[in-house]
């Protein structure tokens, strides 16, 4: 038991992490696909506050949906191949009206499993999802 166990206990470590790696692309994948249905129809009324920002009512959610993941995995989000960071952000980040838009997000998970680690480039598994849309005619 003692030869054995530390092993198994390994393999099963490695194999919740895996299944965790992948559910958080697919609940990434749902979020930038409720964000880009969000930005398509040009709202603005998630928060109040900022209503007059666009690209922070979509951003948000984007987080709404990721469930916790987005600030986790230390996210990046790309429209039409430009690369976004907090301080570039604009309401023409998500296009006008008609605009056909790409929305990417480039994620890291950091492997902590030492025997997925090393299967992994830097030990990261690193992944991208999109969603592709056409902007309503929105006013």
């Amino acid at each position: 038991m003692a030869i054995v166990a530390p092993v198994v206990l390994l393999v099963l470590l490695s194999l919740l992490e895996l299944s965790l790696m992948f559910f958080s692309t697919l609940t990434m994948q749902y979020a930038i696909r409720e964000g880009g249905r969000f930005a398509l129809t040009g709202q603005t009324s998630l928060d109040p506050a900022v209503a007059s920002q666009r690209y922070s009512a979509v951003i948000q959610k984007i987080k709404n949906n990721s469930m916790g993941f987005y600030d986790k995995l230390g996210t990046t989000i790309s429209v039409n191949g430009t690369k976004y960071t907090t301080s570039t952000y604009s309401n023409a980040m998500f296009g006008n009206a008609g605009d056909i838009i790409v929305m990417r997000l480039d994620c890291d998970w950091k492997v902590t499993t030492p025997l997925l680690a090393a299967f992994f480039t830097d030990g990261k598994y690193h992944f991208a999802v999109a969603t592709v849309m056409r902007n309503e005619f929105f006013f």
